[in-house]
């Protein structure tokens, strides 16, 4: 599907429908990361789905809630169990939520069966079930037994074909919950009447994973920069040697076909198409590997660090045995600046590596640049855009910081926001009722 989704959301929300003593199916993202044992390490997607829980309580519904947590690949893994994520939902919504160790079984329908206005019910990892990504009708039929309502509220899973989000909608009537819509209605309004300048800050690994997202934003965006390891793809077109560095040397051709389009955009007005002018290189991916900066585009870097002599030749090239393992000063710096005329602001990926600390750096950890920029998109040097955050590590990233209510939208669904960016639509909003 290539059509963009209407600005106004055009599907019918929890609002539209009766839920009072009603047994409401609900589809929540609860792919929450965990430690070995499964114990909850993050819970952002638990919190995001707390509104619509809390209307469906205050309109005395019964709730059964359906999800998954990793890719157990249709087989039962302990850690992956979404029992620790019951207790806790049950903590944050200070409402008792009760658990069933399986989603397909007799325990499961007999909870659906038996489940009152104004109660919970979790069922387990519906991935531990092989039909569920097979799209199985019998397995979707089961799951809408007992129910009169389906609810999509697990934007993240949204891109999908799975069954609790789509063929689950063939058999009760579906639609949308709060999520959802603020998701969809949000990113679609950034992308279609956004308030310029519009900045798009676009990282990743793989030019290929993102070529619709940077071709729309070379027609609609008025600054985007590129960062993280698509970046290094960007150098290698452009000629510049990147040593060991991460790239898709499939990509170049791609590469060089966009460079050549945002040029001739840029000539036709005011538009910048930025990739990274210098790098934080080590040899290594670990914390106490040495790290330096290189200066391959402005040269201004290397000539303070080396003044008042000349700079060395290595001051401005990337080692056969290093890696690019963050954007550099300059290139922060620009990008900061760049933020600094902007109205707002998409993220989407890491400019570098962010989940390893630098022990050894010269300049802050590996992720200094990204660190900068984050620091310019909040305002710390005079302008603070509106911000839009989307894609898994950006998102880890910052909530590891514990800057996710500092940003005016943190997405929780990576890909689906990619796929919102990029003009398509998704499946699992599709398959809901219309208004």
């Amino acid at each position: 599907m290539t059509n963009v989704e209407c600005l106004v959301f055009n599907k019918k929300t929890i609002r539209d429908i009766d839920v009072g003593n009603k047994r409401v199916l609900v589809s929540v993202d609860y792919n929450v990361p965990g430690d070995s044992l499964g114990k909850v390490t993050g819970k952002a997607r638990i919190e995001a789905s707390l509104p619509t829980l809390r209307y469906l309580l205050e309109h005395n519904a019964a709730i059964c809630l359906i999800s998954h947590r990793g890719r157990p690949g249709g087989k039962v893994a302990r850690e992956l169990s979404l029992r620790p994520v019951a207790e806790v939902l049950s903590h944050l919504l200070k409402h008792k939520v009760m658990f069933v160790d399986s989603c397909w079984s007799e325990a499961a329908d007999k909870a659906k069966q038996e489940l009152q206005p104004g109660q919970i019910v979790l069922l387990e990892n519906n991935r531990f079930h092989p039909e569920e990504e097979a799209n199985d009708e019998e397995f979707a039929r089961k799951l809408a037994e007992h129910m009169d309502f389906f609810v999509q509220d697990g934007f993240g899973n949204a891109s999908s074909r799975h069954i609790s989000l789509d063929a689950v909608t063939h058999y009760l009537p579906s639609v949308a919950g709060f999520l959802v819509e603020k998701e969809v209605s949000t990113i679609n309004e950034a992308m279609e009447n956004p308030k310029r300048p519009l900045m798009a800050l676009i990282g990743g690994v793989k030019i290929s994973d993102k070529i619709d997202i940077l071709n729309r934003f070379i027609d609609s965006a008025d600054i985007v920069a590129i960062g993280g390891a698509m970046a290094n793809t960007f150098l290698l077109a452009e000629g510049i040697k990147i040593g060991k560095s991460l790239a898709d040397s499939e990509d170049v051709i791609k590469a060089r076909e966009i460079l050549a389009k945002a040029r001739k955009r840029a000539k036709e007005g005011n538009f910048v198409f930025y990739i990274p002018q210098d790098g934080v290189v080590a040899k290594e991916m670990d914390p106490k590997s040495p790290t330096r900066i290189v200066d391959w585009g402005t040269h201004v870097i290397a000539e303070i660090q080396d003044y008042p002599k000349r700079p060395r030749l290595e001051a401005s090239l990337v080692g056969e045995d290093e890696k690019i393992l963050d954007i550099g000063p300059f290139s922060g710096a620009f990008i900061a600046g760049c933020m600094q005329l902007a109205h707002t602001v998409i993220w989407n990926g890491g400019m570098g590596v962010t989940e390893i600390p630098g022990l050894q750096s010269a300049a802050g950890p590996f992720s200094h640049g990204t660190e900068l920029v984050v620091e310019a998109m909040l305002g710390q040097f005079g302008n603070r855009p509106h911000s839009i955050v989307g894609g898994g590590d950006t998102i880890s990233y910052i909530e590891s910081k514990g800057l996710l209510d500092q940003f005016d939208h943190v997405s929780t669904g990576g890909r689906a926001s990619m796929i919102l960016l990029s003009g398509k639509t998704l499946p699992g909003v599709e398959a809901l009722q219309d208004k």
